[in-house]
């Protein structure tokens, strides 16, 4: 089957400004999920590890055991997860959108379109202490299986989405890079969000004079932040799934017909995500305090990261199981 093409934006992306790592990121222990691809980790309130696999399952994992338990089954791709405190699970499924896993593995649809058309790559999900539900919707134009194709096309289509407890579904932002992590603040006064294909966390603020603006926390990452989690150690800890692709952004500022030449080139000589392991922690004013990478093979293409009373967990789209790390030195 021909390869879709792609519509490109122009974009100059800031000059890579990397400072390198702080330290090795080191793999203590897998937890085997009994599938692939756990693309988001979770932990629930107490200290399980909660992710989803390619094959529509949600799993509940004990990071000291390895002991599995699969939780429900989506009947789709589940991707971010939000664990409540009551046990249930908020799920956003690349294909059936926002759902609800309760307690005795039922599957509840919340939101499955937007203003009248399908809700499109449901990415990530939080919720507030009165039950409103904030998720991202990470592109309009792409699926999962040809992500790379908004990375190319610099579609800037995501949204940032309200679900209020009555049902109501509002967009609070458009035209976001792929937006994908999202994080509420402990004072639900601001929503951060990861823009991908931007290399920013944007902060969007809920509350205060400032409600309903958004502006950069942390801008000019040298690699594609992906699924974001606040530690219990006050940190903003950011899955970085690679590192940025030097011919990428050479043609992102250049006319469209170059990305879509290199785009329709064969598969084996496109540019291609150079493999690590990566993960990045920011307190909330946007400071980087930690930058773990390993390039051995020992894991790889992190597309989310969850830390808890020290105990950091890894997922990923493309490996098998979760990843637990060495504990890392504090900073404070």
């Amino acid at each position: 089957m021909a390869r879709r093409n792609i519509s490109p934006l122009r974009w100059t992306p800031p000059a890579l400004d990397d400072p390198g790592p702080t330290g090795e990121l080191r793999v203590a222990r897998r937890l085997a999920t009994g599938g692939r691809g756990p693309e988001d980790v979770v932990f629930d309130a107490d200290g399980r590890v909660i992710c989803g696999t390619g094959d529509g399952r949600i799993v509940r994992l004990d990071p000291v055991t390895g002991e599995s338990t699969v939780l429900a089954d989506t009947g789709g791709r589940p991707l971010g997860l939000h664990a409540r405190a009551d046990g249930t699970v908020l799920v956003c499924d690349h294909d059936r959108g926002l759902l609800e896993v309760g307690a005795d593995g039922s599957v509840t649809v919340l939101v499955d379109t937007v203003d009248g058309a399908p809700l499109t790559f449901a990415s990530n999900v939080v919720e507030s202490a009165d039950g409103t539900i904030y998720l991202t919707s990470s592109t309009s134009r792409w699926n999962l299986d040809d992500h790379l194709g908004d990375l190319f096309e610099h579609s800037c289509t995501g949204r940032l989405l309200r679900r209020d407890p009555d049902g109501t579904v509002t967009t609070l932002a458009s035209g976001l890079k792929f937006a994908n992590g999202l994080v509420l603040a402990p004072d639900e006064s601001h929503l951060l969000v990861a823009e991908t294909t931007g290399y920013r966390v944007r902060r969007h603020w809920l509350a205060g004079p400032r409600a309903g603006e958004s502006e950069i926390l942390v801008e000019n990452l040298p690699g594609f932040p992906d699924n974001m989690f606040l530690g219990s150690d006050g940190l903003l800890w950011i899955g970085i799934a690679a590192p940025r692709n030097a011919l990428l952004d050479r043609l992102l500022p250049l006319p469209g017909i170059l990305r879509l030449l290199v785009w329709n080139l064969p598969e084996a000589v496109r540019p291609k995500a150079v493999p690590i392991a990566w993960v990045m922690a920011f307190d909330l004013d946007g400071r980087r305090v930690h930058d773990l990478r390993i390039a051995d093979g020992s894991y790889g293409f992190v597309t989310s990261v969850a830390e808890r009373d020290g105990t950091i967990a890894l997922g990923s789209l493309t490996e098998s199981d979760v990843a637990v790390l060495h504990p890392v030195a504090s900073v404070h």
